[in-house]
């Protein structure tokens, strides 16, 4: 599948993928997921693009509002709220493997509003405007 950013800009991307499922609230495997997420962030970066995690902004507003522990009433009251805002504004999801029904609900968002879901890295179109590039 071939994708054009739109006027040369580079792309938003939203990568989406399991943060609270399959954990059963442990938070080192929360921990894990959120590494698993954020290994995506450097490779769409050196494509020209701009990643993004939901987790990045709910999650300071999850506290704020009194969230204690990821699942929490505050935690549901928030964090998929804060992912339509933001794929609003987001030109592309990126899909990463695993069971998330929070994930799931990001694709069929981006998808009726006509954005590309791509399920890797590689899928996504390099834009690399003069000068830019991977740091030395």
């Amino acid at each position: 599948m071939s994708i054009a950013p739109p006027a040369d800009s580079p792309w938003l991307v939203l990568i989406a993928g399991p943060y609270l499922s399959g954990t059963a609230g442990d938070p080192a495997r929360i921990a894990a997921n959120r590494e698993r997420l954020e290994a995506a962030a450097l490779p769409i970066y050196e494509r020209g693009h701009l990643p993004l995690l939901g987790e990045w902004l709910a999650l300071p507003i999850i506290h704020a509002a009194g969230g204690q522990e990821p699942g929490d009433a505050v935690f549901h009251a928030y964090q998929y709220p804060v992912a339509e805002r933001l794929l609003a504004r987001c030109d592309a999801v990126l899909r990463l493997p695993g069971a998330s029904r929070g994930a799931d609900m990001d694709v069929e968002r981006a998808r009726a509003r006509g954005l590309p879901v791509v399920h890797h890295v590689d899928e996504l179109p390099m834009r690399l405007a003069a000068g830019e590039g991977a740091a030395a």
